[in-house]
């Protein structure tokens, strides 16, 4: 194949109902997403990594390069990830139930039988932190995601920190409410029943036009709704208290919200910002670290989860400002990935999210 071009590498962000791959161009320092492309999800072992083969060929294909040209790929997996095995545990959103599936090596193997495709894996929100320091220039950073459950993607100094056990940013476990009800974890009162999207959901009814729960509730709260106030309140006290353990842990200098909940957009952030200041009223000590200033809305439109991936394929990725992304072919019909900007890393970036 001959020499690999410059920094050629695919992340995947692999989800329950899809693959979402981008060509990444370039080193750490000014990588530049060239090609992304979305195919639905194949569930299983063999549907996954048979769908994640496809995604990577159809990027090589658009880019006129062979896999083995590449410098590596990297897949954003669910789940229990081990990044140092390549493997994958019990990722049932995937059907991947047993323990300790080598996805790593089986997408090499598929890619290319030769071995010269490396391939890594890393936690899904893990990647999407690492993804999001890039895009928004934050070298630290903790990006809160407010989906199913409560959990928080650490980038500090720019490097991505996973913890001793990989539990770094399990803030979803710490106790809110010690009296409350029992958490899966098998503790009681856990801070994600209370500030995760699950807890929305279960707080205000679904509306019946079709809207996610989160968009239906703080729109009703807007109306003067008092009930929707009551619970947008109670929860905004929850996300607060969130970014009050991220800030006084390990002090990051920003913590972006992420997550399903994050696409109700300003009227979120004005919220948690609000209950930010009123549980730092008492205490100067808490009112000086201007808690609020720190808190934004990941970038919406932008393949974080995917760039992430990427990026985690270098031995110490390094997060920097990248340029907007062109939107990613859709669908299994048209299958021709659709050229991103070719702008110069550090072009202001566009705005917000992406995690379910």
């Amino acid at each position: 194949m001959g020499e690999r071009p410059g920094g050629l590498r695919v992340g995947l962000d692999v989800g329950g109902s899809k693959v979402l791959g981008v060509l990444l161009d370039g080193p750490d320092a000014r990588p530049v997403v060239r090609h992304s492309l979305r195919l639905p999800t194949d569930h299983g072992t063999e549907g996954v990594v048979g769908t994640a083969a496809e995604v990577v060929r159809g990027l090589c294909a658009a880019e006129g390069v062979d896999p083995a040209d590449l410098t590596g790929v990297g897949l954003a997996l669910p789940g229990i990830v081990d990044p140092r095995t390549g493997t994958v545990s019990h990722a049932v959103n995937l059907r991947i139930d047993l323990a300790d599936v080598p996805v790593a090596a089986l997408l090499a193997e598929r890619l290319d039988p030769a071995g010269r495709v490396p391939v890594t894996v890393e936690n899904d929100l893990n990647a999407a932190a690492l993804g999001a320091a890039a895009v928004t220039g934050h070298a630290d950073m903790a990006l809160l995601a407010l989906g199913t459950g409560l959990a928080a993607g650490l980038v500090l100094d720019g490097r991505l920190r996973r913890g001793h056990a990989g539990a770094a940013g399990e803030i979803g476990h710490l106790t809110y409410r010690p009296d409350g009800p029992p958490c899966a974890c098998g503790q009681r009162g856990c801070l994600e029943l209370y500030a995760s999207g699950s807890a929305l959901d279960a707080s205000w009814p679904a509306p019946d036009d079709g809207r996610p729960v989160p968009a239906a509730l703080f729109a009703a709260a807007a109306a003067g709704d008092p009930g929707a106030v009551a619970v947008r309140d109670a929860y905004a006290d929850a996300v607060a208290a969130a970014v009050r353990v991220l800030v006084l842990g390990v002090d990051v200098a920003r913590v972006v919200l992420g997550g399903g909940v994050a696409h109700v957009g300003a009227p979120l952030l004005r919220a948690v910002r609000d209950a930010v200041g009123r549980q730092g009223a008492a205490s100067a000590f808490v009112a000086s670290l201007g808690l609020a200033e720190r808190i934004e809305l990941a970038p919406a439109d932008v393949p974080v989860g995917a760039v992430g991936a990427a990026l985690a394929t270098s031995p110490r990725p390094v997060t920097v400002p990248m340029p907007p992304v062109a939107p990613a072919v859709d669908g299994p019909v048209d299958r021709t990935p659709r050229p991103a900007t070719d702008a110069p890393a550090g072009a202001p970036p566009a705005s917000a999210e992406r995690m379910d």
